[in-house]
């Protein structure tokens, strides 16, 4: 029983180490769509 929970320790850290040099290596573009908002005037002060 020691040997399989090793194993799955070791495997649950290679999963997790596996994860962060993925995210850490992906390039992930930025969002390309063009957002408009139309704010009016009362919100400024004068």
């Amino acid at each position: 029983m020691k040997t399989i929970t090793r194993i799955l320790v070791i495997l649950l850290l290679a999963a997790i180490g596996g994860g962060v040099v993925f995210l850490a290596s992906w390039d992930l573009p930025p969002p390309t769509a063009k957002v408009e908002k139309v704010i009016p005037n009362e919100r400024f002060q004068k």
